[in-house]
């Protein structure tokens, strides 16, 4: 047996080990599964905040565009970490106090009904590309570890029954105690094999002098317009404060004062990562240009595989460790939008607790099926990223309002808004071009879905009279 199959088995037996001793933890009624029993403490939310952030995007796929771009892919990080500081400063402790679960609940609670299920539609299927990525990522990682054990298919398969396991067994616990090993294993791996990896080229002048176009690939502002760069702090932020993987966490807290403290501390480590594994990208292109394109998702796993054995299986289990990290969170969260916002609000109001609980983990492994065939179809780790979180735009923009300027929030208000940013999206990236005289104005789609959900936020009061009530805060335990 291999040293780094010996490594990878061993993290894989330390996270189900977590996962069954915080099992009857998790078992205690649905707010333990879910919300860890609104127990995290600071510490605990910046490395959930972190395992959520630090993924397949911000490894594997910012190393991707690095690849063909350069240090510019490192920004992608630095916008997540944006958006955890501005969760922390204006969001994360207002969810915590409102004594919420999801995005759809407050819709409900403040808006209407529509609002909530048109919400808890589109964050699922968000929920399930994100996830989907997760898989593909991990199988890029674990069929370059281990060749003669997986096949990029093979991966995917066993990346799946981790992240779907670790999930059903100690949901929100679970998740929350593995990142603590997650988020260190990452770290040490990435900045060890960054190290070895520039210093296995000849040093740092050594990589820059045999780069193709070394100006502009090592230049952090260069090779990815400004207009670009920003799009993804606006995007990052956007997510950050509506997305179901961050509220849960936030609704998790012990208190107002950990949820906002936790972000601010989880912003802090999320940021170096990606312009570490961004340099990975750097070396690969060095070491392996001949790697096509569109398998560019291969370059940072075969860079780490150059490493000595005991090197590259601890930095392939950290990577493969940051997809364990999202996954599980992002499954987790899927899970509770059907079940909370979709089975117990309209199928089975009565559910008992235990039941309900039971119910979550049959979502969350048929999502888990689900977004494993979405993983087999799709491209592009970072530009299908951003595609699915552009759609919590229309949240956001609602739930700033209701926060900030309750005077103009409508009944119907959450319902329109969702609506437009669906269509928005859809017609976005329909084929034919529809939108071919708006997009070269925009840009990006962030962009235009913030215009138009604006737009529609500040319209409906001339058609909807009916004001929504004051929004309640409670204090903390």
């Amino acid at each position: 047996m291999s040293i780094q199959l010996i490594i990878v088995c061993m993290y894989i037996a330390m996270l189900f080990g977590i996962s069954f001793w915080v099992k009857n933890r998790a078992s205690k009624g649905s707010t333990a599964y879910l919300l860890a029993g609104r127990k995290l403490g600071s510490a605990l939310i910046a490395v959930n905040i972190t395992g959520l952030a630090v993924g397949a995007a911000s490894t594997v796929g910012v190393a991707e565009r690095a690849f063909s771009i350069g240090m510019a892919a490192g920004w992608y990080n630095a916008a997540w970490a944006a958006g955890a500081v501005i969760m922390g400063l204006f969001a994360a402790g207002r969810l915590r106090a409102m004594k919420v679960s999801t995005i759809p609940e407050f819709f409900e609670k403040y808006y209407d009904t529509k609002g909530r299920v048109i919400s808890a539609v589109g964050l699922v299927i968000i929920m399930c590309v994100i996830t989907a990525l997760q898989y593909l990522a991990g199988g890029a990682i674990l069929s370059s570890l281990l060749p003669e054990v997986f096949s990029f298919q093979g991966g995917m398969l066993m990346s799946a029954v981790v992240f779907i396991g670790i999930t059903l067994i100690g949901g929100l616990w679970s998740s929350g105690l593995s990142n603590i090993i997650s988020v260190a294993l990452i770290y040490l791996g990435v900045v060890y094999s960054c190290i070895s990896a520039v210093n296995n080229v000849g040093g740092w002048d050594e990589l820059v002098a045999k780069l193709p176009n070394a100006d502009v690939m090592v230049d952090p502002l260069a090779g990815i317009p400004l207009v670009v760069i920003i799009s993804w702090f606006v995007v990052m932020i956007t997510q950050a404060i509506t997305a179901q993987g961050p509220v849960q966490i936030a609704c998790g807290a012990s208190s107002v004062k950990s949820a906002r403290n936790g972000f601010l501390l989880g912003g802090l480590l999320i940021f170096p990562v990606g312009f570490l594994c961004a340099v990975l990208g750097l070396v690969a292109k060095v070491m392996f240009p001949e790697i096509p394109v569109e398998k560019a998702a291969m370059a940072m796993p075969k860079v780490v595989m150059s490493l000595n054995p005991i090197a590259s299986g601890a930095t392939l289990a950290a990577l493969w460790a940051a997809d364990v990290s999202t996954a599980c969170t992002i499954l987790l969260g899927a899970g509770t939008l059907f079940s909370q916002d979709i089975y117990k609000r309209f199928i089975n109001p009565g559910v008992s607790d235990e039941k309900f609980v039971t119910i979550n983990r049959i979502t969350i492994f048929v999502i888990g099926l689900i977004t494993l065939w979405f993983a087999f179809n799709a491209a592009g780790i970072l530009k299908t990223m951003i595609a699915g979180l552009s759609m919590t735009t229309a949240l956001t923009c609602i739930f700033f309002f209701t926060v900030f300027a309750p005077g103009i929030c409508r009944r119907s208000s959450a319902f329109w808004t969702t609506l437009v940013g669906i269509a928005g999206i859809v017609l976005w990236y329909m084929p034919g071009d529809v939108l071919g005289c708006i997009k070269p104005i925009f840009k990006e789609v962030v962009y235009f879905e913030w215009v138009i959900c604006i737009i529609t936020f500040l319209l409906i009061p001339l058609f909807d009279k009916t004001k929504i009530k004051e929004v309640e805060m409670v204090e903390e335990d």
